[in-house]
């Protein structure tokens, strides 16, 4: 007897911060396929987003891989392509079964339920809730047995009670081989092999305008170091890989655990390059052992900063001070690890002026790589009801941190988008002139490869496509800058996609 099949398919959405960091292995779908795997089912993965597919060529793949079910994830700017992945679905084989997981449909199964192409949410953590979920309706069981799950049973929505996190992150079945490993690659590093690994999940703090504490309900939990150095020696060995994004929302929040996994890592020598992110006030904490952040690996690391004055700080409840952003950026700097960080732009109190503050103190604060972000309201955010009334856009694929939806008091969205583009122009117009005098070769190559991608990525030039030309000093820079490193390929730019976004 043939098993069902499972067609897991990411959302074909594209923008300039989903995006950001390249094209990126599914890797929610690679747990999620060996929970499929532990349920008896026969996985299949397609990765429409990487592929640049359009909803007509994801319907023609659900026609030829003919699948009993059809599953996919969604954060807010990816849940309405998410739902039309579904409809495709529905529309080719009225009778397939499908599933949503993620972010925004777990916090928003009611409304995700609304659409009749959903047939179940997968709340929260979803790897025990699928391999159960999926042997209960291979077996004809009743759903509502299922802990962890939303449907809707004679015209309502019913929302089971939630599944208790997984305890043992290690016992969690993989499907690393169902990965098309060619398709992802970093961008400025030509030839490279690129691969995601979690060393933790979850966040323990109060951020207002985040998702992943909510989602992880404030806990933590962090792999056996030992074991995750095997996995990476594993997909090296036998994938190829040789980068890594180390994918967790705080992989160093415990220092024994981090110092554990970073003295594991540089004993085996594995020759493979980490990029990550964590907060500053970790980086200050670990500051006489960053050495061994570059002896395992570690060469790019993005510092979740967000603003660059204390009251909108203590606003959004980031819990860090602006010395302590300033000072993880300097420690890592002086440790010959690449930096990024972003700015977020647009709250309801935003002017001009504070706009050029903004502008100004990122300068100081001098990070490799800055990002300026249009604030996105995620409905299910603890600061949702503070940013309701300014919020004037519903169009969900908006909420991606680069079209302002919310209309600050004193400015308009047009500002802000102009504000986003003159930030990014007045930044790495003055970075440049740094990068070209960068003595280390790798560090150099590797900015300047970066900083034409970022001048050329997608989202700029939409922008200024909608806002205007090119500005003249930019054009005059991307010149500069393929003068100096001319073998630059790819699209996208090689930032880590701070979690805030997801």
């Amino acid at each position: 007897m043939s098993k069902s099949r499972i067609l897991f398919v990411t959302p074909p959405y594209h923008c300039g911060v989903v995006e950001a960091a390249g094209h990126w292995i599914p890797m929610t779908f690679v747990y999620l396929a060996g929970a499929a795997r532990d349920a008896g089912l026969e996985p299949v993965i397609y990765d429409a987003m990487t592929r640049r597919c359009s909803h007509a060529d994801i319907a023609k793949v659900i026609e030829e891989t003919k699948p009993d079910y059809v599953a996919t994830t969604a954060i807010t700017s990816t849940v309405v392509d998410a739902l039309t992945v579904l409809e495709s679905a529905k529309k080719v084989n009225p009778e397939v079964i499908t599933l949503i997981g993620g972010v925004h449909p777990t916090f928003m199964c009611e409304e995700t339920l609304q659409n009749k192409a959903v047939d179940y949410v997968v709340r929260d953590e979803g790897e025990e809730t699928l391999r159960v979920l999926l042997r209960c309706l291979e077996e004809n069981g009743d759903p509502a047995q299922v802990a962890g799950i939303a449907y809707r049973a004679d015209g309502r929505v019913v929302r089971t009670p939630a599944r208790p996190f997984v305890k043992d992150l290690d016992a969690l079945t993989t499907a690393w081989d169902l990965i098309e490993w060619k398709d992802y690659t970093l961008f400025v590093m030509p030839g490279s092999r690129l691969g995601a690994v979690n060393t933790s999940r979850g966040c323990n703090h109060d951020c207002k305008f985040c998702s992943q504490q909510k989602f992880w309900q404030k806990t933590w939990r962090g792999r056996d170091p030992g074991k995750v150095a095997a996995e990476l020696e594993m997909l090296k060995s036998r994938y190829g890989m040789n980068v890594v994004l180390f994918s967790d929302e705080y992989p160093t929040r415990d220092a024994k655990h981090w110092e554990d996994l970073l003295d594991v890592l540089i004993k085996k020598k594995l020759g493979i390059s980490i990029l990550m992110e964590t907060r500053p006030e970790d980086i200050v904490r670990d500051k006489n052992i960053l050495h061994k952040y570059r002896e395992a690996g570690v060469i790019h690391v993005y510092v979740g900063v967000e603003a660059t004055d204390q009251e909108t700080l203590d606003l959004i409840k980031k819990d860090v001070s602006v010395q302590n952003g300033m000072d993880a950026i300097r420690l890592l700097d002086e440790n010959g690890i690449i930096t990024e960080t972003s700015f977020i732009l647009g709250f309801p109190h935003e002017t001009k002026e504070t706009v050029e503050r903004t502008l100004r103190l990122s300068k100081i604060y001098n990070p490799d790589f800055a990002h300026y972000l249009a604030l996105a309201p995620w409905p299910y955010a603890d600061m949702y009801k503070e940013l309701e009334p300014y919020v004037v856009d519903k169009d969900y694929r908006k909420y991606n941190l680069i079209d302002p939806v919310i209309k600050p008091i004193n400015m308009s969205r047009e500002d802000i988008d102009w504000a986003i583009i003159n930030c990014y122009r007045s930044f790495y117009m003055d970075k440049l002139r740094e990068v070209l005098n960068v003595k280390d070769a790798f560090k150099r190559d590797y900015l300047l490869r970066s900083m034409k991608l970022i001048m050329s990525s997608s989202f700029i030039t939409e922008k200024l496509g909608t806002l205007g030309k090119l500005p003249p000093e930019m054009a005059a820079a991307i010149k500069a800058i393929s003068a100096a490193h001319p073998d630059t390929t790819g699209s996208g730019h090689p930032g880590i996609i701070p979690h805030s976004a997801r």
